[in-house]
């Protein structure tokens, strides 16, 4: 991963930084899933660990051939009235590295309900008994709010900015843009 890409937000008196960021994100995921690129990560510069908020500035992470591809797909569509797309340009020396990956919560006692009962062939008073309601889980991580096209419901998904690490750590990225042990360069 020797380049980056800035997208940063613009103002917009219309649209709250969050719903513009949640729309990007959706976009940037379905042009990963189309492309089936796992080399592509992402992070969020402005992200701070006070507040649960991923600021107004999505950074890609790739090779030159792996952003050049992504860019040719015009993926950011009429997004670009309301992004500044930085360009391309190389990471610099001496950064440091980190995961960013994505974090579920286990918060619907409901349906883990449901999922033990079918796994395990139990009834609803014992998987209740096992699953109280006091195991909902919640996260006080930043997230995006996408909408699942198979389903049609929205879900958070939880963006986890790991501890900064001396060295890269190569591996795959998912559709998102996010891994669960490959870093991208942090700056």
């Amino acid at each position: 991963m020797d380049r980056y890409q800035d997208i940063r937000l613009l103002p917009d008196p219309e649209f709250a930084p969050q719903v513009l960021l949640n729309y990007l994100f959706g976009r940037l995921h379905r042009a990963l899933a189309g492309i089936d690129n796992r080399e592509i990560g992402i992070s969020f510069p402005e992200v701070a660990s006070d507040r649960p908020w991923l600021g107004q500035r999505l950074r890609l992470h790739g090779t030159a051939a792996n952003l050049d591809k992504l860019q040719a797909l015009g993926w950011a569509g009429h997004m670009c009235d309301h992004v500044s797309m930085g360009s391309m340009a190389e990471v610099p020396n001496g950064v440091r590295h980190r995961v960013v990956r994505r974090v579920q919560a286990k918060s619907s006692p409901e349906r883990l309900r449901r999922r033990l009962m079918k796994r395990k062939g139990i009834a609803y008073g014992e998987a209740r008994r096992l699953i109280p309601d006091s195991a909902a889980q919640t996260l006080a991580l930043p997230f995006i709010t996408s909408r699942s096209r198979s389903t049609g419901h929205n879900f958070h998904l939880f963006v986890e900015h790991g501890p900064l690490q001396d060295q890269p750590v190569e591996g795959e990225f998912n559709s998102y843009g996010l891994s669960a042990g490959a870093t991208v360069p942090w700056f």
